[in-house]
């Protein structure tokens, strides 16, 4: 174990020298550690089914994703976040997962909850597992968190969302593919083709399986958009998981799959040409 440990330090080491190197060369350092870390877009998207019904027209969602709380992404930080949220006026609010970068060492966890709360949405705020959420005997603290900020935990899990006239789309959640036990089958295998059918799920590359159900939009995050990008060349390092896709709107058969780049930083405090992210994303009926 401790060989292992070592050689894990040696190259964690050897790819911090190494991304430095490249973003010192390219004169970049200073605005990869402080200034992209800070930035935020907020991506406007529209998703138009013949499965969403008209009182669904122009109903919108919300997604964020990967705050990996810590000394670079403060409690502040997600205040300013949470405010910008708020501001969108969302009916339905999807985070994806990776709360705390090592939920086991964060030393503000009573402070999440009274920000988290203030979030708001019309129709309902709903989470899933990320793999640093289970990590670091993470499981218990994240959902005590998540559940007590008025979040329903989907773990393997399907919600329809209703209207008063009685149409409806559903909401579904698969556990972290890394460190949980995602249950595609248990969790997809019964969705209504004639219903719009969402998936949150912490890992885009869970794509892979989900495109064989009735899922329609699946939105993830995971990736951070790679996190570093080099131009001309994409993201230098992806996780497990995210190989296949890594960043924005993908066409999958017939269901559509968003990454989202997600707001914190981990392993390395830096961003270089992936920007933090806010999706909103507006449904129309066909």
């Amino acid at each position: 174990m401790k060989k292992l440990y070592s050689r894990r330090s040696f190259l964690k080491g050897l790819f911090s020298i190494s991304i430095g190197g490249i973003l010192a060369g390219a004169g970049g350092y200073t605005y990869a550690r402080y200034l992209e870390p800070g930035f935020l877009d907020i991506n406007q998207l529209k998703i138009t089914h013949p499965t969403i019904p008209k009182s669904f027209d122009g109903f919108k969602i919300v997604q964020f994703s990967d705050t990996h709380l810590s000394e670079y992404f403060t409690i502040g930080s997600l205040r300013t976040i949470v405010d910008k949220i708020n501001n969108l006026s969302p009916d339905l609010l999807f985070f994806t997962g990776d709360l705390m970068d090592e939920p086991n060492q964060y030393t503000q966890i009573n402070e999440i909850v009274p920000v988290l709360e203030k979030l708001e949405a019309s129709f309902g705020k709903f989470a899933v597992y990320g793999n640093h959420d289970h990590g670091g005997y993470g499981t218990d603290i994240y959902r005590n968190i998540i559940t007590m900020s008025g979040f329903t935990l989907l773990q393997n899990q399907v919600q329809n969302i209703s209207m008063i006239d009685g149409h409806k789309i559903s909401v579904s959640g698969i556990d972290d593919l890394m460190l949980g036990r995602p249950s595609y089958e248990g969790t997809l295998g019964n969705l209504n083709k004639h219903t719009f059918n969402i998936l949150l799920a912490h890992e885009p590359d869970a794509a892979l399986e989900s495109k064989k159900y009735h899922v329609h939009l699946q939105l993830s995050g995971h990736s951070h958009g790679g996190q570093v990008q080099v131009p001309f060349y994409g993201p230098l390092i992806t996780p497990p998981f995210a190989t296949e896709y890594f960043e924005g709107m993908y066409e999958i058969d017939n269901m559509k799959l968003y990454v989202n780049r997600g707001l914190g930083t981990t392993r390395l405090p830096f961003r270089f040409l992936s920007v933090p992210e806010i999706t909103q994303i507006t449904l129309h009926s066909e």
